[in-house]
């Protein structure tokens, strides 16, 4: 009798363990992946030090303008847009103040706190490299120089490292200096780890602005 009733005690108490397991918590949590129409909110606490981010590879998410912003952005900030680093560089793609005002864009906070004013200035930052780099797109792509096979999503993204200036003296000295920023990434680790994505459609465009 004794032994009946430990048996069925027992299996009362592992009945009620295993059903407490798939009771929802009532502890608030939010999605791994981020959807559409965000804000930005998610990333108000980042850190200003380069090496509180790991080297981790650009990852790859197709070969057009999508995969290639988000490789970008990836490399940059890893998608933060409320991202600020220690040198003042802002946002999901890190701009500068004077890249930011290149293309109209004159007040730094708004442009922090706007997730689609940052993707609008991105586009015309592009289309204003593309036109500034013109003659060397059409010059250099597919070439090799300083083994690296040159295309026109590499320059581009060279481009947004150091500016379309720093590109011009790339290819003026042949790939035998190396142009690095701050950081020490050099322009010729962005020519070949943005290569190959179809940015053709993109307009060149000298005056692109956007207006905040």
């Amino acid at each position: 009798m004794i032994k009946k009733w430990y048996f069925y005690a027992s299996l009362v108490v592992i009945i009620t363990f295993l059903s407490l397991g798939f009771i929802p918590s009532d502890h608030e949590t939010k999605p791994w992946f981020l959807t559409e129409k965000t804000d930005g909110s998610e990333y108000i606490f980042p850190s200003k030090e380069k090496d509180d981010y790991p080297n981790t590879n650009v990852p790859y998410t197709g070969n057009h303008l999508i995969g290639f912003k988000e490789a970008v952005a990836f490399k940059e900030s890893q998608g933060k847009y409320r991202l600020v680093n220690s040198l003042g560089y802002m946002g999901k793609y890190q701009f500068g103040s004077k890249a930011l005002r290149a293309i109209g864009i004159k007040d730094d906070k708004a442009f922090l706190k706007d997730p689609a004013l940052q993707e609008k200035a991105f586009m015309a930052l592009l289309a204003k490299n593309k036109w500034i780099l013109r003659n060397e797109i059409e010059r250099y792509e597919g070439k090799i120089i300083s083994g690296v096979e040159i295309t026109e999503s590499g320059i581009l993204a060279a481009a947004h490292l150091g500016g379309a200036g720093s590109v011009k003296n790339f290819f003026k000295n042949k790939g035998n200096k190396h142009f690095r920023d701050a950081f020490g990434t050099s322009l010729k680790s962005y020519l070949r780890d943005f290569a190959g994505y179809d940015l053709s459609f993109i307009e060149a465009d000298n005056n692109a602005t956007v207006n905040d």
